[in-house]
């Protein structure tokens, strides 16, 4: 079986998940899409090294900031150590992303535990994924002939993917041109899910009781004092030797709380300013969070602010649990 802990940034899933994964013995698997990424770790929210002492985690750190994990490697990856739990085995031939030697998870009880919303539907519906990296020369030679002509281009080449594409959606209009391009395929006719066959329960967390009229957001509340906790454990300090080392046109830093804190060391914001920023979109990203996972019908959701959260959440794996088949 597998078990998902998911829900908007802020949460608490990692430690809903460090608390009940050893009652199973259990092995996290990380599904936040920038904590795969070396160096990246307080403005990530990566489990400290104490914590990954505590339960093995894995995929963590198993890419360099300069390189690209596409969906297509990490579903490999999960999905390797996914069977390698429910095998029990000791050793494992995992894709090249994985760290040299790693050992994979004697623990029998996998949790898929994160917030970025694709990996985990990758591993528990199967989506279909054309195995096809980004093109750097490719997408700037799109991009330069404008969303407008490649939008109509892919109504020509691929017109299903086009149909469920915005006109103005230039991320997935390039993707799906660039996958043509390569493959020689429509992406439309390389997608589709197989779900796996073993059982998966989705643990879904979020602040569900409404707020008092006049108080404030409890999500809000925890994502600005999570963004302070960030800066007072040496935030700034990261993306400064990041900035360093890579320079300020890395593409991770700019991403959610790095493009802040980047803004603040060149001067063009303040640091009070920086941080609120952060939490600022911090919050619009949440929501886009909570309308992806709140699709899905299958997830068992739980008030994070809950005091009783963690055993009513053991209770619910119990439930699960005794519904299986002795295999399972």
């Amino acid at each position: 079986m597998l078990i998902v802990i998911c829900g908007p940034t802020a949460t608490g899933k990692s430690g809903l998940a460090l608390n009940l994964a050893p009652r199973l013995n259990g092995a996290i698997l990380n599904a936040d899409s920038r904590q795969v990424y070396r160096e990246f770790d307080i403005g990530t929210a990566k489990p400290s090294s104490q914590e990954q002492q505590q339960v093995p985690h894995y995929l963590l750190d198993i890419c360099d900031p300069t390189q690209t994990l596409t969906v297509a490697e990490y579903q490999q990856q999960a999905t390797e150590l996914i069977e390698a739990c429910h095998r029990g085995q000791e050793t494992i031939s995992v894709s090249e992303i994985q760290s040299a030697g790693e050992p994979a998870p004697t623990a029998s009880t996998p949790f898929l535990v994160g917030g970025t919303g694709l990996y985990i539907r990758a591993i528990t519906r199967g989506l279909r994924i054309p195995q096809v990296a980004p093109q750097p020369d490719l997408r700037s030679q799109l991009t330069d002939l404008g969303q407008p002509f490649c939008y109509d281009l892919l109504k020509q080449v691929d017109p299903a993917s086009a149909h469920k594409i915005h006109p103005h959606d230039q991320v997935r209009t390039l993707r799906s041109l660039e996958v043509f391009y390569v493959t020689g395929r429509p992406m439309s006719a390389q997608q589709g899910e197989q779900p796996p066959a073993y059982p998966i329960l989705q643990i879904g967390l979020d602040c569900l009781a409404p707020a008092a009229k006049g108080d404030p957001d409890p999500l809000m509340q925890r994502i600005q004092k999570r963004t302070v906790q960030m800066v007072n454990q040496g935030f700034v300090d990261e993306v400064a030797g990041l900035v360093a080392k890579y320079g300020a046109e890395l593409p991770l830093l700019d991403t959610l709380g790095y493009r802040e804190m980047r803004q603040y060391l060149a001067g063009e914001v303040s640091l009070a300013e920086a941080i609120a920023l952060t939490a600022l979109h911090t919050r619009q990203f949440a929501k886009r969070q909570r309308t992806w996972f709140r699709a899905d019908p299958s997830i068992h959701w739980f008030d994070t602010e809950d005091p009783e959260l963690i055993e009513r959440v053991w209770a619910q794996i119990q439930q699960f649990i005794a519904t299986l088949p002795a295999q399972a």
